[in-house]
């Protein structure tokens, strides 16, 4: 296949806010192309080159780009200087500059998507002496026989800057308009961006998006659907040893209104304020994956150990959190304390004694070869108690109680505040797991306005004393329906001037200064990638912001290095804090 053919479709997406657009064009792009192709132009979509739970970056940096443009075009470095200046954008300025040289010298030769994707691959391979050397010269090469629109594209590809709000949800639903719009009778009307279809579409999203929960790969959801079809997806299984995408509870505000969703009696949980762990044991192989699918298992050795010594089943994929606890005075410590140790590298066995974890087990997705998603809440927690044995500060069942009654709810939930844990989750005991869903029998229950978690889209240099600091952070929540983050208020408080006191302003600029992809004077804009947890006092209407509201007083509590950008608050839930904080 012709990248020319990839960068069309690039440029159709770029050209439309609209979803229902978005997909039409990846649906139409995926019924044409063959299937080896098909993880290459999934990936590419998404602006990435590997599987969601391929932790590999390319690690190009701007410098990079700009000197392979300067190899590609044979234009001096005061002119691609001055043209990133003026565009802001090294994508753009590769589009131009490649157009003005080609105009006089430069023979086009044809690129295809695998070479492409392939030399822009090679790129993580490449380490030690001579290596930018070598890396520049993959991309000059692909440059060089670039025609200008696919210059900007591969330069995006390579800085990974490459979005067209292409989320999880138009990719999903591609994949349905592609391989099924016979069995669903779609009609799309490109004039007045509308479709229609039969009542069967809900059944083939939903096989799509279960397949999805349990790959974590639409290339290979992709693949099933367009070579098995239905029943291919519908047959899809747990895979011991691949990461799963974990359940998401709801919120409630009071004891009754818990009850009144979850339905009574119910299990009352102690919910920790730790890292999510989703933990797969095959023997004595143990892999722990985090919410965003990062493997995390080096990072954590006291959590091998004590699965591997307190957990009899020799096959099993458990749900739980990791909770940080003072080794000295036996205190729980909240979760921004052991957050240093999701990508820490080096000094771990150090780390695990001075920032160790506690270990508490609430669920099980797979047991001794059987798939456990569809098993009722209260046998999954009864399979739990059978294999589990508990050590204090090591390994434990999370707390629970069974009970239909409001007073011994209160009362089990004032005890969980009392130790120090968040609050409590109120679960139905009929209920299955649904990996990667934000469920209704699953309620968590605790004492305040939940914070927000937002992503950082700009920010500003500082003056005075903080200046040479980003310090003051534009924050954003998501619209799933548009895969755009809007703007929802600018915190400066919460970080600290000295790195000895905590999360500070220069450890923050350091994280964002990677991140950066414009700058207007003081102000520079960010890629969406940095989820803080914001403190605030109210949620205001406001025409300012592009969500129609402003947080008042918002304060950073912390990062969240356990969520991706996709996983922060949605504009959804801004209008629902706002309609209960009116109440």
């Amino acid at each position: 296949m012709k990248y020319s053919e990839l960068v069309m479709v690039f440029e159709q997406l770029e050209s439309t806010s609209k979803r229902l657009t978005k997909t039409h064009y990846i649906a139409d792009l995926l019924k044409k192309i063959p299937t080896e192709n098909l993880p290459m132009i999934i990936y590419m979509l998404q602006g990435r080159l590997f599987p969601p739970t391929d932790e590999r970056t390319l690690g190009v940096a701007d410098k990079t780009a700009k000197k392979a443009i300067e190899i590609a075009t044979g234009l001096p470095e005061k002119k691609v200087i001055s043209e990133w200046k003026k565009l802001g954008d090294l994508g753009k300025v590769a589009e131009v500059l490649v157009k003005e040289k080609k105009q006089r010298t430069l023979f086009s030769h044809t690129l295809t998507v695998k070479k492409v994707f392939d030399n822009l691959r090679k790129l993580v391979e490449i380490t030690g002496a001579g290596s930018v050397d070598r890396k520049l010269k993959l991309i000059a090469e692909l440059l060089t026989s670039a025609k200008p629109k696919e210059a900007k594209f591969i330069i995006k590809t390579a800085l990974e800057q490459l979005r067209f709000g292409v989320g999880e949800g138009v990719v999903r639903d591609a994949i349905v308009w592609a391989y099924f719009s016979k069995e669903i009778e779609l009609k799309y009307d490109e004039k007045k961006h509308d479709i229609s279809y039969n009542e069967n579409y809900k059944k083939y999203v939903k096989a799509v998006e279960s397949t999805y929960d349990l790959m974590n790969d639409y290339a290979g959801v992709a693949k099933k659907a367009k070579e098995k079809g239905l029943k291919g997806l519908q047959k899809t299984g747990i895979t011991l040893g691949q990461p799963i995408r974990a359940m998401l509870a709801l919120k409630e505000d009071t004891v009754k209104d818990c009850f009144k969703r979850v339905g009574s009696p119910a299990a009352i949980e102690y919910k920790y304020d730790g890292f999510r762990m989703i933990i797969n044991k095959d023997g004595s192989d143990i892999k722990i994956f985090t919410r965003r699918l990062d493997n995390v298992t080096k990072q954590f050795p006291e959590v091998v150990k004590a699965i591997r010594a307190h957990v009899s089943a020799r096959q099993c994929i458990l749900d739980a959190e990791a909770v940080g606890f003072d080794p000295k005075t036996k205190e729980y410590k909240p979760f921004q304390n052991i957050s240093q140790r999701i990508k820490r590298k080096y000094d771990i066995a150090m780390l695990s004694k001075k920032l160790p974890v506690e270990l508490h087990i609430f669920d099980i997705l797979f047991y001794k070869g059987e798939n456990l998603l569809e098993a009722p809440f209260k046998k999954r927690r009864q399979i739990l108690e059978k294999i589990v044995s508990s050590k204090k500060w090591s390994i434990q069942l999370a707390k629970q109680i069974v009970t239909s009654n409001e007073k011994k709810a209160s009362e089990f939930y004032s005890k969980a505040l009392e130790l120090g844990h968040e609050g409590v989750m109120f679960k139905n005991l009929a209920s299955p797991y649904q990996p990667g869903s934000r469920v209704g029998h699953m309620i968590k229950f605790k004492p305040v306005m939940e914070p927000l978690d937002l992503v950082i889209v700009a920010a500003e240099w500082g003056t005075g004393k903080r200046s040479g600091w980003l310090t003051s952070y534009v924050l954003a929540c998501l619209d799933p329906k548009s895969g755009k983050f809007l703007t929802v208020g600018k915190a400066s408080t919460g970080l600290k001037e000295k790195e000895e006191q905590g999360l500070s302003f220069k450890a923050m600029t350091k994280i964002l200064r990677s991140l950066v992809r414009a700058e207007h004077g003081r102000k520079v804009d960010v890629h969406p990638q940095i989820v803080i947890e914001i403190a605030f006092n109210e949620i205001q209407k406001s025409p300012t912001y592009k969500s129609g509201y402003a947080l008042r007083f918002p304060r950073i509590t912390k990062i969240r290095d356990d969520r991706g950008p996709n996983e922060c608050a949605t504009l959804a839930d801004v209008k629902r804090m706002y309609e209960q904080q009116k109440k």
